[in-house]
């Protein structure tokens, strides 16, 4: 059967570390990006779209466009996304669209992070000459946090994740301490996997009680995760793929290194943390796998590699649990060795993990599977990718009835608790620790008797009553604008 030339394929990988100069993110960028146009020979002259992902590091308005100029490319859209973790997939989503329907011809993805170089080179030292105008922003810019979180003080992903953490400790009847191990063995295997990778930061072998065990420098940063369970964004990192159509990639004789975008699939979690109904489910991680997989006519038996999102662990069992695996699956859950190992360079990381999983294909052949997301396991995009061409085409899961569904259930939340004091049941806690490990919050995340949900912390001095406690599950009382809780008896 003759084959579609549209057929959207990655030609071109590159990965870029540096552990020893200071560098900037562009100069990680254009080391990664340069990588990639030498792995696809010929197709430099006809890329006609340059998109990044979006920088922590001050990189100036117009990334792409500059990376464009370093790389001598005219390409005629140079863009950027939006900060979060599924921005990597979903610019590649977007890349194998625009080809398979004939809008753009070779798409260079980038993206790099220099978190790692204290005193990094800044816009005005590493651009000669940034254009009037900004890259236009692709993706969705909606703030990960609302009024109701920031509030309690729920901005930082680890405090947020440490909630969705505490949740799963307590369906699986644990203390903080006990799922602290738990949390050790889970995430040990991901460190073996980031000592054979040649881009890794931590490329070391950690055993689960060096991982799980508070020290001094293991310090418990939010209840139940310790620093090595929290993924790591001060790296030096940068990674870019070329993607271009079948056709294209034949006549410039580098078809058989084709790797095939399969499907995609994105979508949603109810958008801020507090209004979820169930903190320990992802039903937008669910419906865009399983609507991933279904466009692609496999299902998740099929694949042969996979790298779930890992930013901490319960990003993992999040995944695990709406894939339908085990987390001790016998294919390993990463290809990288996941971000607190392998590195999280902000929002770049999963271009990474496409790179790799781009790479093992050409290699062993088969099909692979990539999940990331971003803010709190808030938007979600996966990507199935495989080494022979896929039977229907490159095809864009419908998630449209899931996502109605999950708007549906969107819970009321109180902005504060005006009659006095009410009660409620907490479903997500934790306890957050500053440097010298002294308790500083205990936010929680509650449902108050009459079914709205409510973001509070502790009352001043509740503090040493509720450190390394897990009070899922527990009665409170709350009150007050912004709400405070005080734990009943």
């Amino acid at each position: 059967m003759a084959l579609d030339d549209r057929l959207p394929v990655v030609v071109g990988t590159g990965q870029s570390i540096e552990r020893l100069r200071t560098v900037s993110a562009l100069d990680l960028a254009t080391t990664a990006a340069r990588t990639a146009l030498d792995d696809a020979p010929g197709l430099r002259p006809r890329v006609s779209r340059v998109s990044i992902v979006n920088m922590v590091s001050p990189v100036g308005r117009s990334p792409a466009t500059v990376l464009a100029r370093r790389l001598g490319l005219s390409p005629r859209v140079a863009e950027v996304s939006t900060l979060g973790g599924n921005s990597p997939q979903m610019l590649v989503a977007r890349a194998a669209t625009a080809i398979a329907t004939g809008q753009a011809d070779v798409v260079l993805v980038a993206g790099a992070e220099a978190l790692g170089s204290p005193g990094a080179p800044g816009p005005s030292e590493n651009i000669d000459a940034e254009p009037a105008e900004p890259d236009p922003v692709v993706g969705d810019a909606r703030p990960g946090a609302g009024g109701h979180e920031m509030a309690a003080g729920l901005l930082a992903p680890v405090t947020i994740f440490a909630l969705i953490e505490s949740a799963l400790a307590a369906r699986a009847g644990r203390s903080f301490a006990e799922h602290r191990v738990a949390l050790g063995e889970r995430m040990a295997p991901f460190t073996r996997v980031a000592a054979s990778h040649p881009f890794a930061w931590f490329p070391r072998v950690r055993q689960p009680g060096e991982l799980s065990t508070a020290s001094t420098d293991n310090r418990v940063v939010s209840e139940p995760f310790t620093k090595r369970l929290c993924a790591m964004m001060r790296v030096n990192q940068g990674a870019a793929l070329v993607l271009t159509s079948l056709g294209v990639a034949r006549a410039a004789g580098i078809g058989a290194q084709a790797v095939f975008c399969w499907s995609s699939g994105e979508a949603t979690d109810v958008w801020f943390p507090t209004a979820r109904p169930h903190l320990e489910r992802s039903p937008a991680m669910a419906a865009a796998t399983h609507g991933a997989l279904g466009a692609a006519g496999i299902d998740i038996d099929d694949v042969d590699c996979l790298d779930l999102y890992s930013c901490f662990p319960c990003a993992v069992e999040l995944a695990t649990d709406a894939i339908g695996i085990r987390l001790d699956d016998h294919r390993a859950l990463t290809v990288t060795g996941g971000l607190p190992y392998f590195g999280g360079p902000g929002s770049n990381y999963t271009l990474h993990a496409i790179a790799t999983v781009v790479n093992r294909l050409r290699a062993d052949g088969g099909i692979g599977l990539i999940t990331s997301f971003g803010w709190y396991a808030t938007k979600h995009a996966v990507g199935v990718y495989g080494a022979a061409p896929p039977a229907s085409g490159y095809r864009v899961a419908d998630t449209s009835a899931s996502q109605r569904a999950i708007d549906h259930d969107a819970v009321e939340v109180a902005a504060g608790v005006d009659a006095g004091a009410s009660k409620a049941v907490v479903i997500g806690a934790t306890v957050a620790y500053g440097p010298d490990a002294t308790a500083f919050s205990a936010p929680v995340i509650a449902r108050l008797d009459d079914g709205r949900h409510v973001a509070a912390v502790a009352h001043d001095g509740d503090l040493s009553a509720i450190r390394d406690r897990n009070l899922v599950g527990l009665r409170v009382t709350v009150c007050g604008t912004p709400p405070r809780y005080r734990l009943e008896g």
